[in-house]
């Protein structure tokens, strides 16, 4: 455990509480009613009131639009089942950037919808609504399909046989099981649209901003760096609140159940009802999640002889100072750097939280690992700044700043991926090889390594993914003369002019395409002891 916690206590604690002092703190002595008065102000009053309500707002929406998909996936078999899963999760390992901009170019000024019919939603919360959706619809359907799968439906026949109609039925039997399913979903998107960044960065403009982007707005812009403290003090407070209240349900959905195996609950649609529903969810993954995606590769194509794409290894005008294509080569360093601190440091983590004579000390960091999920990557950006900016840490002109930033992210998923595996390793083996003279470090390698080297790709491959896209820290700490792919495209969009908008769609559609191809060789070695995610 040492050097996890001593990563996490460098490079999270210290930040996030450099954060807290900047904020609360002067001349020595701390100021709590800096709160009340930051909070006092009313355009700070709107900014809290707009992420709440969207943050609400986008949760029903999802809910609303993802649980006919989650039935679909759970109760009916069909041709193209599993690919079509893939496809469903291809939008949640999407970079933020990559989901705005798609959505800008469906719904923008000069998108699909302003050429067919002259509508523009760009200027509109619904385009930031339907962003969220797009991205969170897997995280319903994975984590209620999941359990939605597993339910005996025996149950709910025999609440039928005894004369409850089908929606009695659904209600009062299949429904409070689904409740705690329901409710981590809905707490899980509630929190990624909580801290949305990205989307409302690009699509919001200057009428919508969340706390996370007026983060972003009073460090970068106004250059008001107590404000920006105290906001992230109220996010990290609420943040804090709503994995307390998640980590209540998972306890909850940890109840025992009558699960039974999925493969035997799913079968053919029947009737023209569930056929209709079959189709339903189909034309909504269509539209809602291929169309956006479509619209994009198709506006980086506008230019003959892939101009764009050209234009991409040209002089810049001003953007950068470099060449826009160079932030290829440096988003795939910076996220092979992260990948291997994160597979590192969170591969001994797991080790160390699967072993029997674990404390309880060892066993709480484990729910401490899972911050850097919730926690805002702005908040991590911002607080690098503030606190590693001097000796013996002084990081902010190296190149090793974005990676760290990056792993911070990435060790959850490497934890959540190993642990089940290695604790699914017979102890036994263990100790009959030290018994027979193994070392420790031989009998890691010769008894845990091959039965974890799936998991462990798979592992690494999650971290590329989510290092490669990350924005909230990056946009920071990245150097101007070494941009990554997500900060190429903000800045790109963020200019006038036909040629920076049409980089900006080649550059997002190079990410994309990276991003889903790792996301199909995970679920190509991703195994039913790795997890559904």
């Amino acid at each position: 455990m040492a050097l996890p916690v001593a990563f996490f206590a460098v490079f999270f604690a210290w930040p996030v509480a450099a954060i807290v002092a900047r904020g609360l703190k002067v001349d020595g002595a701390w100021r709590f009613g800096r709160i009340v008065d930051v909070v006092a102000q009313s355009d700070i009053r709107h900014v809290l009131w707009f992420t709440t309500w969207q943050a609400l707002a986008s949760t029903a929406l999802t809910l609303l639009i993802a649980l006919p998909g989650a039935y679909v996936f759970a109760r009916f078999d069909f041709p193209g089942k599993q690919v079509l899963r893939a496809v469903v999760t291809v939008p949640f390992v999407l970079p933020t950037v990559v989901v705005g901009t798609a959505f800008l170019a469906l719904l923008g000024r000069g998108g699909l919808l302003d050429e067919l019919w002259g509508v523009r939603l760009d200027t509109t919360v619904w385009a930031i609504l339907l962003a969220h959706v797009f991205f969170n619809y897997a995280v319903v359907v994975r984590t209620v399909g999941g359990l939605w799968a597993q339910l005996d439906p025996r149950q709910e026949e025999a609440a039928r046989m005894l004369g409850a109609s089908p929606l009695q039925a659904w209600r009062r039997v299949t429904l409070p099981a689904l409740a705690p399913a329901v409710a981590a979903a809905a707490l899980m998107v509630f929190l990624f649209t909580f801290t949305s960044f990205g989307v409302v960065q690009i699509l919001g403009g200057p009428t919508f901003s969340t706390l996370e982007v007026e983060i972003y707005r009073q460090t970068s812009e106004i250059f008001d760096l107590v404000t920006a403290a105290v906001l992230t003090i109220v996010q990290f407070a609420a943040v804090g609140a709503i994995l307390a209240v998640h980590a209540w349900t998972v306890r909850r959905r940890e109840t025992a159940l009558r699960l039974v195996d999925a493969d035997i609950t799913a079968r053919r649609p029947r009737g023209a009802g569930q056929w209709a529903l079959l189709a339903g969810v189909l034309v909504t993954v269509v539209v809602l999640l291929l169309l956006p995606l479509a619209v994009l590769v198709q506006r980086s194509l506008d230019a003959p002889g892939f101009g764009y794409y050209r234009a991409l290894a040209g002089e810049d005008g001003g953007t950068f100072l470099v060449p826009p294509i160079e932030a290829i080569g440096n988003s795939l360093r910076y996220a092979l750097a992260a990948t291997a601190i994160a597979v590192v440091i969170g591969s001994l983590a797991a080790a160390a939280l699967t072993r029997r004579d674990a404390g309880r000390l060892v066993r709480g960091f484990d729910a401490l690992l899972m911050l850097p999920l919730g926690v805002s990557a702005v908040t991590v950006g911002f607080g690098f700044l503030i606190a590693l900016d001097e000796p013996p840490l002084d990081l902010r002109s190296s190149w090793i700043l974005v990676p760290l930033a990056q792993a911070l992210v990435g060790v959850p998923f490497v934890v959540r991926t190993m642990l089940p595996v290695l604790r699914a390793v017979d102890v036994r083996l263990r100790e009959a090889a030290a018994v027979l003279g193994a070392s420790p470090w031989r009998v890691w390698r010769e008894v845990d390594l091959p039965m974890v080297r799936r998991a462990l790709l798979v592992a690494a491959g999650f971290a590329f993914a989510v290092s490669l896209g990350e924005f909230g820290a990056t946009v920071f700490i990245a150097r101007p003369d070494s941009p990554t792919l997500p900060v190429a495209v903000a800045r790109l969009l963020g200019r006038p002019g036909d040629l920076n908008y049409g980089q900006a769609m080649a550059l997002s559609t190079i990410l994309m395409v990276v991003c889903a191809v790792a996301l199909l060789v995970l679920e190509r070695l991703r195994t039913d002891r790795t997890g559904e995610f």
